[in-house]
C-alpha cells in the first residue's frame, strides 16, 4: 500500500454553473474517506467568487495564498481559467515531493520550503501557497498520486480500495475506479478503455447499467483519467499526462505508456467515483451542440496525436500525409451520418495535428525513453473489428415503443392506382408524343446532341448565343443537362419522355404532398388528382413551357420535404436541393421563397426554441450559391429585375392582360385568357360558369384557418396568397426581350404556388372540419352512425372538388387532338442541316441569323454550334437593359450585311469566327415591308465576295464564308479560372446536400417516431 497519497484536485471556477456545488461535494467526499489522503493540492483555475468561496471553506480560509489554513492540510494553487487538466496536474506535481519505494526522507508537507512562486508561461500560475502541519522524518514504501477534478466525488471507501488494488498488483502502474453517474450510481460512465488497431478509442462499458457484470475485470489497456491512483515512481517514469491530448484519451495514453514500460493497469471495481461531466477532466457530457463539437474536436485531436506518436518511424510520414485525405473522407461520413455540425471540429483537429510537430516529437521521445516491451504486447488488450461492430450495433426499436406514424399505404391507399390512371390519361391526351424524337413548338428547343456540350452550357464562360458574350449560365441549364443525360444517345428524346410522364409524375407528387396534410386515403387521392389537373400545369404542357412544367412537378416535393425540414437533416437536405431547382425554374418565385423561409425560421424560434434553425438555414444555402454568379453579373450590369426573367426560350405568346378581366382569370387560377381552353370550344358568352369550377377549392382553403388545425391552414393560406400576388405582378412586368418585343413574366409559375397553398388548405379543411370520434376534428362524435355520415360527407366534398377540376381540364387534355396545342414535332436543329452537320463536330462554328421584322428592321443573333438549344439560352443576353459593345458590333455587322455599299463585312465575319449567314423567314403572315427587306438582303448577300450561296432550306437561305475563318474568340483566362472555382464550389455544396438527403437506417428509425402529418401542434414538431 502506498506510504503517502497525494490527492490533486483541479477546480475550474469558470465555465459550468454547477461548479461550486460540484466542488463542495467532491471536497466533502474527500473528508469522508476511510483512508484519508495525506496531502491535498487544489489547483483553482479562474476566479469565480462562488467557487473561490467553496474552495476557501474547504481549505480553511478564502483560497488566497496568504490566508489558507494550516489546519486543513490543503494546498491551494491559482491558475488561469483556461488551464487544462494536464497542465494543472503538472503544476501541482511541481509542489509536492513524490518518493519512490526505497527512499527515506524527512519532508514537512507544509514547510516553508514548499512555498514557491511559479510564473512560467507553461503553467500560467500566479502564486502557490502550501499550508500543512510539519511532520517528523518517516520511512516510506512509495508514494502515489490521486487525480481528481471538481466533478469527481469518490465514495467513502474509494481511496482505500484503490490503494488495496495497487498493493495486490505490485506491477500495476495505476489503479482505476469504477466511474458512475453523479446522480445515479447505478449507471456506469466508464469502466475501462481500449482501442482498435487504428487507434479508435472504445469504452468497455460506457452507459451500461451497473449490475456487477464487469466487476471481475482487472486488467485493461487504459481507463478514464478521472479518479485514478498512480504509483509515484511510475508517475515520474512515465512523465505524467501528455498535455498535447486536448483533454481526451489521457488515461488511455497513460495506460499505453505504462504497458510499454512493462507495467500493468488494474481496476478496482469496488472503488466508486461519481462524475458529473463538467469537462474539467475528461470529456464533458454532450448536453448541447457546443459540447458535442468540443468533444468531437478533442477526441479527434487526441486520436491523431496518438496515431502520430505511436506510429513506426517508417510509417510516420505516411500518417502525416494522410491527415487531410482522412479529414475529407471523415467529412463525407459525417455528412452521410447527418452530423454536419461535426465537420468543422474535424478540420480544426486535422489542422492542429499538421502543425503541432514539436508536441509529437516530445511524445515520441517520451515513449522511446520508457519503452521496454514491444508493441505486440498490447495486441491482446485491443478490441478487434468484429467485437467493435457487435458493440456499436444499433439497438432495435423497443417493443414497447409505438411509432408515431403508420404505413405509407401507397399501394393499398390508392396512390399506385392514381399514378397508373394518370399515365393512361397522359397517353390519351398526347398520343403522338410516343413517336416524336424531338419536341418542338412554344418555348421548346432541341437539346444539344453531345452530352459534353450539354454540360458545358451550364458553366461560367462563353455563351452559346451572342457575338462574344461571356458570363454565367442560368441555373436552369443544369436542370436541362440533367434531363438530357437520362437519354445520353439522344438527349432531346428525354424531354419527350418527360412530357409523356408529366401528368403521372404530377399525380405522384401531389399524392405525396398530401401525406403531409392528411393520412386519409380519399384526401391523398384528391390531392394527387387536383394537382395533376391544375389549369396552370396543363397550360404549360400544351404551350410548351418546360420551366413551368418542371416547377409544377417540383413544388409538391418542396412542400413534402420543406414542411418537416426543421425536424431532421434528411428532409432539410432534400428540401435544399428541391428549392434550388425550383428557384432555377421560376426565378420570379425567389422573393416568395425567401419570405416563406424567413417565416419558417421565425416559427421555429418562437414555437420550438430554435432547435431546427440550423437545418432551416441550410435549406437556402444551395439555392443562394447556385444563383450567386448570375445575381452578381446582373447587379453589375444594372439589370436587377432581369433576375426575375423566365429561363429558357423567350417567346411572345398572348396571355392574360394586366387589366381587371385578366386578374379575375388569375384569381380563378387560370393563367390564360381563354378560360383554360374552353373559349376555343364554346362561345365566350356561355362560359360564365368556368371560373366557378375552381370555387370549391378556394372556399375550402379559406375555411382552413377556422378549423382546429388553424395553424397549418393559415400558413397554407399565406402561401397561396403569395403565389397569387406573384401572378398579379408578373403580368405587368416585362424584363426580357425577343427581337423587337418585350415579354411579360409567365404568371403560371405564381399560380402553381397559389394552387399548392389553396389545395393544401382545402385538404386541411376536409381533414379537420369533418372528423370522427377517433380522429382530429371539431369534437367527439358519440354515434358511429353519425361518424359514418360525416365520413361520407367528406368523400362527397372530395369528389365534388375532383369532378370540378376534371371538367376544367377537358379542353387542355383534348388540345393536341383538336389541333389547339402549340407543341408539335420538332426539328433536331434550328439551323440548316449543312450547318448542323458541321456544328456537331465543332461547337465553335458560328452562324449569324438574320430575320426581317414585319414592323421593319432586321433582328440578328449569333448562334454557336449545331443549333440553338434549350440549355444554351441565357437571360444575361435576353434581359440586357442597354446595348453592350458586342450588341453595337453585331448591329453594325448586320447593317453592313444588308447594305450593298459595305465592302469589308465578310472579312469581319471571318475575324469574329462566323462561318455562315442564315436569312430566316419572317414570322407569318409576312408583311410587305418584311418581304421587301428579305429580298433586298438576299440580293446584297449574293453580291458579296467571299460568300457563297449554299441554297434555300426549310430554315431559310444559307450562305457560307469561303475564306479562312478565325477560331471563335476564347474566353479570358480569368473567366476560365473563375468558372473552375464556381463549378467546384457548387459541386461541393451539391455533394453536401445529397449526402444530407440520403436517408440512413438511424434516420428512418427516428422518423418513425414523428408524425408524417404536419400540424396542428407545430410546437411538438409535427
Amino acid at each position: 500500500m502506498p506510504a503517502r497519497v497525494h490527492a490533486i484536485l483541479v477546480v475550474r471556477a469558470d465555465g459550468h454553473p454547477a461548479a461550486p456545488f460540484h466542488a463542495r461535494r467532491t471536497l466533502a467526499a474527500l473528508d469522508r474517506q476511510t483512508r484519508l489522503p495525506d496531502d491535498v493540492t487544489i489547483v483553482l483555475c479562474g476566479d469565480d467568487p462562488r467557487t473561490l468561496e467553496a474552495v476557501g471553506a474547504a481549505a480553511g480560509g478564502d483560497a488566497e495564498p496568504e490566508s489558507a489554513s494550516a489546519e486543513s492540510g490543503a494546498t491551494v494553487l491559482r491558475a488561469p481559467a483556461g488551464t487544462s487538466f494536464a497542465d494543472a496536474v503538472e503544476l501541482a506535481t511541481r509542489t509536492v515531493q513524490i518518493l519512490p519505494a526505497t527512499e527515506t526522507s524527512a519532508v514537512a508537507s507544509g514547510s516553508a520550503d514548499a512555498v514557491a512562486w511559479l510564473g512560467d508561461a507553461a503553467s500560467g500560475a500566479t502564486a502557490v501557497a502550501r499550508t500543512a502541519t510539519a511532520e517528523p522524518p518517516v520511512a516510506r514504501t512509495g508514494d502515489a498520486v490521486w487525480l481528481l477534478a471538481q466533478d469527481t466525488a469518490p465514495e467513502p471507501a474509494a481511496l482505500e480500495r484503490l490503494a488495496g488494488a495497487l498493493e495486490v498488483a505490485p506491477t500495476a502502474a495505476f489503479a482505476a475506479p469504477k466511474l458512475v453517474r453523479w446522480d445515479d450510481r447505478g449507471e456506469l460512465v466508464s469502466l475501462g478503455v481500449t482501442m482498435t488497431r487504428y487507434g479508435r478509442t472504445v469504452g468497455l462499458a460506457d452507459g451500461e447499467l451497473d449490475q456487477g457484470q464487469h466487476d471481475v475485470v482487472e486488467d485493461v489497456l487504459g481507463s478514464d483519467v478521472r479518479g485514478i491512483l498512480v504509483r509515484g515512481d511510475a508517475w515520474r517514469e512515465l512523465g505524467g499526462l501528455d498535455r498535447a491530448l486536448a483533454g481526451a484519451d489521457e488515461g488511455l495514453d497513460l495506460g499505453v505508456r505504462a504497458r510499454l514500460a512493462g507495467h500493468r493497469v488494474t481496476f478496482a471495481s469496488q472503488a466508486l467515483v461519481a462524475v458529473a461531466g463538467d469537462g474539467v477532466a475528461g470529456l464533458p457530457t454532450p448536453v448541447d451542440a457546443v459540447r458535442r463539437r468540443h468533444i468531437a474536436y478533442a477526441a479527434r485531436t487526441a486520436r491523431l496525436h496518438r496515431r502520430l506518436a505511436y506510429a513506426h518511424p517508417v510509417a510516420l510520414p505516411l500518417h502525416w500525409l494522410a491527415i487531410l485525405p482522412l479529414a475529407l473522407w471523415r467529412t463525407i461520413r459525417r455528412l452521410a451520418a447527418k452530423q454536419p455540425g461535426l465537420v468543422a471540429p474535424e478540420w480544426a483537429a486535422a489542422a492542429v495535428a499538421l502543425v503541432r510537430l514539436p508536441a509529437i516529437a516530445r511524445s515520441r521521445r517520451r515513449i522511446r525513453e520508457i519503452r521496454k516491451v514491444p508493441w505486440s504486447q498490447l495486441a491482446p488488450l485491443r478490441i478487434s473489428q468484429l467485437e467493435l461492430r457487435e458493440r456499436l450495433e444499433e439497438e432495435p426499436d423497443a417493443a414497447t415503443t409505438t411509432p408515431a406514424r403508420g404505413e405509407l399505404r401507397f399501394f393499398t391507399g390508392g396512390g399506385a392506382w392514381l399514378v397508373l390512371g394518370a399515365l393512361v390519361v397522359s397517353i390519351a391526351a398526347f398520343p403522338a408524343l410516343l413517336a416524336w424524337p424531338v419536341l418542338g413548338g412554344g418555348g421548346l428547343l432541341p437539346l444539344h446532341p453531345v452530352l459534353g456540350q450539354l454540360w458545358a452550357d451550364t458553366a461560367y464562360g462563353s455563351r452559346a448565343i451572342g457575338l462574344d458574350t461571356v458570363g454565367p449560365a442560368d441555373p436552369f441549364a443544369a436542370i436541362v443537362a440533367a434531363i438530357g443525360s437520362l437519354w445520353p444517345i439522344a438527349p432531346s428524346r428525354a424531354l419527350v419522355v418527360l412530357w409523356v410522364l408529366a401528368i403521372p409524375l404530377a399525380a405522384l407528387g401531389g399524392w405525396f404532398a398530401s401525406t403531409r396534410v392528411s393520412d386519409r386515403p380519399v384526401l391523398r387521392f384528391t390531392g394527387g388528382v387536383v394537382w395533376a389537373l391544375a389549369p396552370t400545369f396543363l397550360a404549360a404542357l400544351i404551350q410548351g413551357r418546360p420551366s413551368a412544367v418542371l416547377l409544377h412537378l417540383l413544388l409538391p416535393w418542396l412542400f413534402y420535404a420543406g414542411s418537416v425540414a426543421h425536424r431532421a437533416w434528411v428532409p432539410a437536405g432534400a428540401a435544399s436541393i428541391v428549392l434550388a431547382l425550383c428557384a432555377a425554374c421560376a426565378p420570379a418565385l425567389a422573393p416568395e421563397f425567401v419570405v416563406i423561409w424567413i417565416g419558417a425560421l421565425a416559427l421555429d424560434i418562437i414555437l420550438r426554441g430554435g432547435r431546427g434553425v440550423g437545418r432551416i438555414v441550410w435549406v437556402m444555402v444551395p439555392a443562394v450559391l447556385f444563383a450567386a454568379p448570375l445575381v452578381w453579373h446582373q447587379l453589375r450590369s444594372g439589370s436587377a429585375l432581369g433576375l426575375l426573367a423566365d429561363p429558357g426560350v423567350v417567346w411572345s405568346r398572348p396571355q392574360v392582360a394586366a387589366d381587371a378581366s385578366g386578374r379575375a382569370s388569375l384569381a380563378a387560377g387560370l393563367p390564360t385568357g381563354d378560360l383554360a381552353g374552353w373559349a376555343t370550344m364554346l362561345p365566350a358568352a356561355d362560359l360564365w360558369w368556368v371560373p366557378l369550377l375552381a370555387a370549391p377549392v378556394a372556399v375550402l382553403a379559406l375555411i382552413a384557418p377556422l378549423t382546429q388545425r388553424w395553424a397549418a391552414g393559415a400558413v397554407l393560406l399565406v402561401v397561396g396568397a403569395l403565389g397569387l400576388v406573384t401572378a398579379f405582378a408578373s403580368v405587368g412586368l416585362s424584363v426580357a426581350f425577343t427581337q423587337s418585343q418585350s415579354v411579360p413574366i409567365w404568371p403560371g409559375t405564381g399560380l402553381s404556388l397559389a394552387w399548392l397553398g389553396a389545395l393544401g388548405g382545402a385538404l386541411v379543411t376536409l381533414d379537420a372540419a369533418i372528423g370522427s370520434g377517433r380522429e382530429p376534428g371539431l369534437g367527439h362524435v358519440a354515434s358511429p352512425v353519425l361518424a359514418r355520415r360525416l365520413g361520407a360527407a367528406r368523400a362527397g366534398l372530395a369528389l365534388l372538388v375532383m369532378v370540378a377540376i376534371a371538367v376544367l381540364a377537358v379542353p387542355s387534355l383534348t388540345a393536341l387532338t383538336r389541333g389547339a396545342a402549340l407543341i408539335g414535332l420538332g426539328d433536331a436543329s434550328t439551323l440548316p442541316a449543312f450547318v448542323a452537320a458541321e456544328g456537331r463536330e465543332d461547337a465553335d462554328v458560328g452562324t449569324i441569323v438574320l430575320r426581317p421584322q414585319n414592323e421593319g428592321g432586321v433582328a440578328a443573333r449569333v448562334v454557336w454550334g449545331a443549333s440553338e438549344t434549350l440549355g444554351g439560352q441565357a437571360t444575361i443576353v435576353s434581359t440586357r437593359p442597354r446595348a453592350t459593345d458586342q450588341d453595337r458590333d453585331l448591329a453594325e455587322l448586320t447593317a453592313d450585311l444588308v447594305t450593298p455599299a459595305a465592302t469589308d463585312v465578310v472579312a469581319r465575319l471571318a475575324e469574329d469566327g462566323i462561318g455562315f449567314v442564315l436569312l430566316a423567314p419572317s414570322d407569318p403572315p409576312e408583311s410587305d415591308a418584311a418581304r421587301t427587306l428579305r429580298l433586298g438582303t438576299a440580293t446584297s448577300l449574293d453580291q458579296r465576295d467571299g460568300l457563297v450561296a449554299v441554297g434555300d432550306t426549310a430554315k431559310g437561305s444559307l450562305w457560307r464564308v469561303t475564306g479562312e475563318v478565325a477560331p471563335r474568340p476564347a474566353a479570358p483566362t480569368s473567366a476560365t479560372a473563375l468558372a473552375g472555382w464556381i463549378t467546384a464550389a457548387q459541386l461541393i455544396v451539391l455533394g453536401v446536400a445529397v449526402l444530407l438527403a440520403i436517408p440512413t437506417a438511424a434516420s428512418r428509425r427516428a422518423a418513425r417516431h414523428t408524425s408524417r402529418v404536419v400540424g396542428p401542434h407545430w410546437q411538438e414538431g409535427r
